[in-house]
């Protein structure tokens, strides 16, 4: 979790203690924004032949995935309710397998921005292009683009906001 501190700590250990420990092949990995805990976990790899093809793996792999989503549903509910409650964010889920991460539970939210007309018209050549289906879209694509190609860039900001938070915290507190 960027910005690690005691409510991560909290968080992660919260979860640690809730998930079955036949559910993972490790510990959980957590990532959160100020709506969302999303809660992975390493899926042991699947067992194929060793001239197994690419196809033949991906299907076993993608099955293993279907079967875990299935067979924890109802487990994964509860502790999620309970998590919602307590951390006040919703909780989305993934696995990790053969080092890719699946998702199947993410938020998808929408946020409000106000656009000047050279940026609307970045986003409508977007969809005009057929690169996405409406500006919503355009815009998801461009943050995913920065966020991409400037993930260095993200988490050197991410790191000072920490040590900002930390300053801050050293500081006076109010009456």
């Amino acid at each position: 979790m960027a910005g690690r501190d005691e409510r991560d700590d909290e968080v992660r250990g919260w979860f640690t203690g809730r998930i079955p420990d036949d559910w993972f092949s490790g510990p959980v990995t957590i990532e959160s924004d100020r709506e969302e805990l999303l809660v992975v976990g390493d899926l042991a790899d699947v067992n194929v032949a060793a001239d197994a093809s690419p196809a033949e793996r991906e299907a076993a792999r993608s099955s293993r995935v279907e079967a875990f989503r299935e067979e924890t549903r109802a487990a994964r509910m509860r502790i999620a309710s309970d998590a919602e409650h307590r951390f006040r964010r919703k909780v989305s889920w993934g696995v990790t397998i053969a080092g890719a991460t699946r998702p199947f539970t993410t938020l998808s939210l929408p946020v409000m921005t106000r656009l000047r007309m050279r940026e609307r018209r970045v986003l409508d050549t977007l969809v005009d292009a057929g690169v996405a289906r409406s500006r919503s879209e355009a815009l998801a694509w461009c943050v995913r683009l920065v966020g991409d190609n400037e993930a260095a860039w993200i988490e050197r900001l991410r790191s000072a906001l920490g040590g900002v938070e930390s300053v801050r915290d050293e500081g006076p507190k109010p009456n």
